[in-house]
């Protein structure tokens, strides 16, 4: 089935390296030895990136390959190993948990999306 997105969906594929990127290196950028940047006006403002920077490749993704369960499975490990590798390796970054659910909540609200839209 053809993409109906505009220009036959060419620009899919770059919006999806470029979420990808964007993930990449807040993941795995190293921390800020003064901390971690917080926004006082937004409390969790950090699981609202983490839930974003899964959640929007996950579903570009999804649609570029139409593989919805690996895109999903792959991005739910790179969740968890991204938090193991912040905690053991990367200097002023720890590994949280919470951040990896926020992470494994944006990648299922990303396969409900596609799902629902396959469904149409």
């Amino acid at each position: 089935m053809p993409d109906r997105t505009p220009a036959g969906g060419r620009l899919l594929p770059v919006l999806a390296g470029l979420a990808l990127a964007v993930q990449l290196v807040a993941v795995y950028l190293p921390g800020n030895p003064d901390g971690t940047i917080e926004l006082s006006w937004l409390p969790g403002a950090d699981k609202v990136v983490h839930f974003l920077i899964f959640a929007v490749p996950t579903y570009l993704f999804g649609r570029l390959t139409r593989r919805v369960g690996l895109v999903a499975g792959v991005f739910a490990v790179h969740a968890v190993v991204s938090e193991l590798v912040q905690w053991r390796f990367l200097p002023y970054r720890d590994g949280d948990p919470f951040d990896a659910l926020a992470d494994l909540a944006g990648i299922g609200l990303a396969v409900w999306m596609l799902k629902r839209r396959r469904g149409r």
